[in-house]
C-alpha cells in the first residue's frame, strides 16, 4: 500500500476541491440524456486537457477516455464513471438545479463524473512519483444499459487493456463518509422488458371486458412483482416492475393497443429463467381473461455486478485508511443494477458505494424528482478511488495473496 500518497490526500484535496465542486454544480445544472451527453463530454475533455491527461479517441460519440502514465512501471488501472441523466423533472430550487425541463441528474452521475475528474486532479499532482498506468473512462448511457457495451464493442479494452477496473456509485441512503462494497455479486442483473397487448378496441360507451386492452393492462401491471416472488440472493429480493404504461388517445375510445415497459432484476441465470417462465404464464392468463393477444419483448440487458475478491479486499483496506475502519462496511447485495458489470465481467475489479445523504434527511430516493446528495460525497469517492488505484497499481495482487 502507498501510505505516502494516502497521507498526502488532504493537501492534494485542498487544490482539487473548488474546481471539482464547481464542475459538479455545472454538470448538475446541465443534465443530458443517454447518448446525448455532448456538452457534458466537452466539459470533461476540457478539464482533462487542463490537468495534463492525454485524451484518447473515444469509441462512442459521447464520453471520454484519457490516460496518464506514472514515473514507474506498474499495473494498468482503469477507473470508470457514468455521465448520463434521467428523464425526470427536478423539484429542487437551489442555484445549481437542472436548467433543462424534464431532465435531471436523479441518480448521482454528476457526482460520479465530478469525482473522477477530481481523481484526475489528485493523480496529476503526483504524476512524477506514481507507479503504473491509469485510464479514466467517462461512459455514456448507463441508464439505457447500453453505454458500457458500446464502448467495449468500439474497442475500449483492446486499445486500453487494464489489469484492474474501479468505480463508485453515490447513494442517498447512507451518510456521507460511509463506504460499502462486497466481494462477489454486489448488484443484480437487469433486463428491460416490454409487454405489448392488442385487442379489438371500440367505443368507450360500449366497452366490454373481451378485447379491452386497458382492463388487461390494469390487471397485468400490479401483478408483475409476482414473477419474482420467493426469488432472492443472500437475503436480497429480485424485482420486477413497470415504469411506463401506454394506452389510448381519447377518453371515449377503447384503444386497440397498450404497452407496459418495465424492468426485471435477478441475480442468477436460474432466477432469470424462472422469472421469464412465470411472466409468460402471467401474460397467457391475461390473454385468456381479457380476450387480447400479448407479446413479451426483452430489451437492453446488463449482467450482475460481480466484484473480484482480491481487488475488493485491497479497496476496503484503502477505504479504511481514508474514512476509517468503522465507516468501511461489507454490504449485502442490492437489487439495483449498473452496466459497469460489462467491464467487471472482463477485467478483475471492484465497484463500491459512497454515502451522500443530506444531513437534514431530505435526500429523496434515486430516480425521484427530489433526489439530492451532499457535495462532500465527491471528496470521499475521489479519495477512496485514488488511494485504491495507486495502491493496486504498484503492488501486484499475487504478491499480497501469498
Amino acid at each position: 500500500m502507498d501510505d505516502a500518497f494516502t497521507d498526502s490526500l488532504p493537501e492534494l484535496w485542498r487544490r482539487a476541491r473548488d474546481p471539482m465542486m464547481d464542475l459538479r454544480h455545472d454538470l448538475h445544472a446541465h443534465p443530458e440524456l443517454s447518448f446525448r451527453e455532448h456538452r457534458t463530454t466537452a466539459v470533461i475533455r476540457e478539464r482533462l486537457s487542463t490537468l495534463g491527461w492525454e485524451l484518447a479517441p473515444c469509441p462512442t460519440e459521447t464520453g471520454a477516455v484519457a490516460t496518464l502514465r506514472g514515473a514507474h512501471h506498474g499495473r494498468r488501472i482503469m477507473l470508470r464513471a457514468d455521465i448520463d441523466a434521467l428523464p425526470v423533472h427536478e423539484e429542487r430550487s437551489w442555484l445549481h438545479a437542472s436548467r433543462h425541463d424534464g431532465v435531471m441528474h436523479a441518480c448521482g452521475h454528476d457526482v460520479h463524473t465530478a469525482a473522477l475528474l477530481a481523481v484526475a486532479d489528485l493523480l496529476a499532482q503526483r504524476r512524477d512519483t506514481l507507479t503504473g498506468e491509469y485510464t479514466l473512462v467517462f461512459q455514456p448511457a448507463e441508464e439505457a444499459l447500453g453505454g458500457a457495451r458500446a464502448m467495449i464493442d468500439g474497442g475500449l479494452l483492446v486499445e486500453h487493456p487494464a489489469d484492474v477496473v474501479l468505480g463508485a456509485h453515490v447513494t442517498s441512503l447512507a451518510p456521507v463518509g460511509l463506504v460499502a462494497t462486497r466481494p462477489g455479486t454486489l448488484m443484480s442483473a437487469a433486463n428491460a422488458l416490454t409487454v405489448h397487448l392488442a385487442g379489438r378496441g371500440g367505443h368507450g360507451a360500449m366497452a366490454q371486458v373481451d378485447g379491452n386492452v386497458v382492463l388487461a393492462l390494469s390487471h397485468l401491471v400490479p401483478r408483475l412483482g409476482e414473477v419474482v416472488t420467493g426469488l432472492s440472493f443472500e437475503g436480497t429480493d429480485c424485482a420486477c416492475s413497470a415504469g411506463v404504461v401506454r394506452a389510448g388517445t381519447a377518453n371515449n375510445v377503447v384503444p386497440r393497443a397498450a404497452t407496459a415497459l418495465g424492468t426485471l432484476r435477478t441475480f442468477t441465470p436460474d432466477q432469470l429463467e424462472i422469472a421469464l417462465e412465470r411472466l409468460g404464464l402471467l401474460v397467457a392468463e391475461v390473454e385468456s381473461a381479457f380476450g387480447v393477444t400479448a407479446t413479451i419483448e426483452l430489451g437492453e440487458h446488463a449482467p450482475a455486478v460481480v466484484n473480484d475478491a482480491a481487488v475488493t479486499a485491497r479497496v476496503l483496506e484503502a477505504a479504511a485508511r481514508v474514512v476509517g475502519g468503522a465507516a468501511t462496511l461489507v454490504t449485502p447485495p442490492v437489487s439495483p443494477s449498473d452496466d459497469v458489470a460489462e467491464l467487471l465481467g472482463r477485467v478483475a475489479g471492484c465497484y463500491l458505494f459512497v454515502g451522500g445523504a443530506l444531513a437534514d434527511g431530505s435526500s429523496g430516493m434515486h430516480h425521484g424528482p427530489d433526489f439530492a446528495v451532499d457535495d462532500e460525497a465527491c471528496r470521499v469517492a475521489a479519495e477512496v478511488l485514488a488511494a485504491s488505484a495507486v495502491d493496486l497499481a504498484q503492488d501486484p495482487l499475487s504478491d499480497r495473496e501469498g
